[in-house]
């Protein structure tokens, strides 16, 4: 489940970005979310896992938007480019060294762009317990 409040929202909104880079796109959702409000930002999504990147471009063609899904590691993909805005949802907790995801953020970040991140970090493993139950997970 996606959930962005108004107040993150707004700020992505706020500063009209001329471009923007969805890190671990997935189903495309936030790619998708960010070009049908902001329809003039170049929206690049990229996905390591193939099936997900099948998924987020039919997706994006039902809903007639066009986003430019790239298949690879992230910053592979994105070489020389700078972005306004970095988003990323529930992928760095799955990177090991986290140190080289935020300096590749940074990297890519056009100067006083913005960064909006939603993540889990723990510190020790779930219980069994723990991943049974559904309300610890959604919000």
């Amino acid at each position: 489940m996606i959930r962005a409040t108004s107040r993150n929202r707004s700020r992505v909104l706020a500063c009209a970005p001329a471009s923007a880079l969805d890190l671990g796109t997935g189903s495309g959702a936030i790619a998708l979310v960010l070009k049908r409000q902001l329809p003039r930002t170049h929206i690049v999504a990229v996905e390591a896992s193939a099936a997900a990147l099948a998924v987020a471009r039919r997706n994006a063609a039902a809903l007639g938007l066009e986003v430019d899904f790239r298949q690879g590691r992230w910053f592979d993909r994105v070489p020389g480019e700078r972005f306004d805005v970095v988003v990323s949802n529930g992928v760095i907790d799955l990177i090991p060294d986290k140190d080289a995801v935020f300096s590749e953020i940074f990297r890519v970040l056009a100067p006083g762009g913005r960064i909006q991140i939603a993540d889990v970090t723990i510190q020790r493993p779930v219980s069994e317990e723990g991943k049974k139950n559904i309300d610890l997970w959604t919000g």
